[in-house]
């Protein structure tokens, strides 16, 4: 009697085994299958930039400052004005580290001669200016016309900070399902801050601070142990001098 129990269980205990077997592989299959589309979509997702400073990012580069200064076909020497205009745009040229300041005189145009004696007039005053002369170029372009006059250009290549140009508007602006923020937002501001910074590599890391003024740092010190401040700082201030 008690085989024939023992026997019977013994065969509900396998084919129960037999079913479970099928199950838990397929609820681990669902499983992997929840991860690995919750992995996908956190890729898809974490792809899309949603942050101004990533859709329009400030860039330092090596690019070209140039200025066209034009010469008539009577002119014999530089005016005050070109010279002037000539100093203001040095301004901008470093001029221990600064590359080749090119000077393009223009050829076959009606005031070839003329730009030719006034770039002997800008080169010297670069000199004066502190470029030195092996970092002048003088070099000549051909006049689309020889009825024109061309003007004379000066360049020289700079590091500057700057970003791409705005206006995108590759889709409607009143398209708000996805809650983010426009193609164009930030762009302005990312171009005004880039042209504002003095130096463009303060963007790329801190520079080494300064020394410290000595002598104003003592004197500083001194006044704050001698308690020498004014009535009036001492009426509006919350601690007590006295």
């Amino acid at each position: 009697m008690s085989g024939v129990v023992t026997m019977k269980h013994g065969h509900s205990g396998g084919a129960c085994r037999r079913r479970a077997g099928p199950l838990l592989l397929l609820a681990g299959a669902v499983l992997l299958a929840g991860c690995n589309a919750a992995k996908r979509d956190s890729v898809i997702v974490g792809s899309i930039p949603d942050d101004y400073r990533t859709n329009h990012p400030i860039v330092v580069s090596e690019s070209s400052e140039h200025i066209d200064l034009p010469v008539g076909t009577s002119s014999r020497r530089m005016t005050r004005d070109q010279a002037a205009t000539l100093a203001g745009f040095l301004d901008g040229y470093d001029r221990r580290t600064g590359g080749t300041v090119t000077v393009l005189v223009p050829a076959g145009s009606a005031n070839e001669l003329a730009a030719s004696n006034v770039a002997s007039d800008f080169t010297r005053l670069l000199r004066e200016r502190g470029v030195p002369g092996e970092r002048i170029a003088v070099l000549a372009y051909q006049s689309p016309s020889p009825d024109v006059a061309p003007p004379i250009r000066v360049s020289y290549p700079v590091v500057k900070a700057s970003t791409g140009r705005c206006g995108r508007w590759p889709k409607d602006i009143m398209d708000t399902t996805e809650n983010k923020l426009y193609a164009n937002f930030g762009c302005s501001y990312q171009n005004n801050l880039a042209a504002q910074v003095a130096n463009p590599n303060d963007f790329l890391g801190p520079r080494k601070m300064t020394e410290i003024d000595a002598e104003n740092r003592d004197a500083a010190i001194i006044d704050y142990k001698d308690r020498a401040v004014s009535e009036r700082f001492a009426k509006q201030s919350e601690v007590d001098y006295d």
